[in-house]
């Protein structure tokens, strides 16, 4: 049988990221996190294990492009 090879995929892996990156990537604490988590109005975090979670990197990014982007609007 003539099977062909797999295509490799562009599909960039995305990073988890952990609560000390996320807080200077987005200048939050960690509190703060947590309470617009709870509004709807920053990205979900990922759990990890029992005890660890992480944020795609991906949804920190377009987060701060969305601040960057209303700041344009609101000027």
């Amino acid at each position: 049988m003539n099977e062909t090879p797999a295509k490799p995929t562009s599909h960039k892996v995305d990073a988890i990221l952990r609560l000390p990156e996320v807080e200077r990537m987005s200048g939050l604490k960690r509190t703060a996190i947590y309470e617009r988590m709870a509004e709807g109005k920053f990205p979900q975090s990922v759990p990890l294990g029992v005890r660890h979670v992480g944020w795609l990197e991906s949804e920190i990014q377009a987060w701060i492009r969305e601040l960057a982007d209303s700041r344009k609007v609101a000027a």
